[in-house]
């Protein structure tokens, strides 16, 4: 059932809700979603949380993922997603647009779209994909200083410390970045781009009593993992960051080349949702019959004493 306008609103902040959520015993599985029609597709499919990536964001808008994309332009993807699914949403933030009173702004910014948590990371502009080669590495104790100061803007916003140390500075180097952040005020850590089953139960081991969140996506370093394994290796929070818009794109990829080919789109029509199913997916049927409800004509029964 997709989020009517009108629906009751949930009770806690996001930042509470996604916090309850990793309060409980199985693992935190999160779709990549930025847009809202498919922050309503997974909740569809039973996904208690979401995934915004950065880079789909990036990709969406044509441009790649280089830390180009502003606040602004994030926030306006978090509150179409909030607003179509009312899940709590975790948000790639980047390197946090700045120094530390720009990681502020974003904090509050995200708050107010309707954000649950933000994962920071520690590589210096213009940073890169995690899984890609020759990422240039903040100073550990100035990303810290970022952490301490979304920790201190923050009201309710669960805050993640990314540290792409591994791939240059080995596990000894991410285990004590990741050391530092907490210390600064992460409530969870996010390391990026380990390249097998083996260094993620590693850095779990050094990490004890430490919410973990991993990173699933394809064509990068780490091997294919389901959620259940990277639970059984110490881990809270699992993503599948761009898994959705890789799909779409391939869909949208093959039905311009059909239109090209034949002239037309019959040829697709088997992998088209349909019209009734969209509108089934969207609420078309509850928006319609909420907006019938507000302007119902009313009849004045009788005229007004003087």
């Amino acid at each position: 059932m997709p989020y009517v306008i009108g629906a009751d609103l949930p009770d806690q902040p996001a930042g509470q809700r996604f916090r309850a959520l990793l309060d409980r015993p199985q693992i935190l599985e999160m779709p990549g979603a930025h847009l809202g029609i498919a922050a309503l597709l997974a909740k569809r499919a039973g996904f208690p949380a979401l995934y915004m990536s950065g880079a789909a964001m990036s990709a969406t808008m044509g441009l790649p993922d280089l830390g180009m994309i502003t606040v602004d332009d994030v926030c306006w993807y978090i509150r179409q997603v909030v607003r179509a699914a009312g899940l709590p949403v975790l948000v790639d933030g980047d390197t946090g647009y700045g120094e530390a009173l720009n990681v502020m702004h974003m904090v509050r910014a995200f708050e107010e779209a309707g954000a649950g948590a933000v994962h920071l990371e520690d590589q210096l502009l213009p940073k890169k994909c995690g899984h890609l080669n020759d990422k240039k590495l903040a100073d550990a104790h100035d990303m810290a200083a970022k952490v301490a100061a979304a920790r201190k803007a923050r009201r309710h916003l669960y805050i993640i410390a990314r540290t792409d140390a591994a791939a240059s500075e080995g596990m000894d180097g991410a285990v004590a970045r990741a050391k530092l952040y907490l210390e600064a005020g992460a409530d969870a850590i996010f390391p990026e781009a380990l390249t097998s089953r083996e260094m993620f139960a590693e850095f779990a081991r050094r990490m004890p009593g430490v919410k973990l969140l991993a990173n699933m996506t394809e064509f990068g370093r780490t091997p294919f993992l389901t959620a259940k394994e990277f639970e059984e290796l110490g881990y809270a929070m699992v993503i599948w960051p761009v898994s959705h818009l890789r799909v779409a794109n391939r869909a949208m990829e093959e039905l311009y080349a059909t239109i090209r080919e034949t002239g037309g789109t019959m040829a697709a029509l088997d992998r088209m949702q349909t019209r009734a199913q969209l509108y089934e997916t969207i609420g078309y049927h509850e928006y319609e019959a909420l907006d019938a409800s507000l302007v119902k004509t009313v009849v004045p029964e009788g005229m007004p004493q003087g």
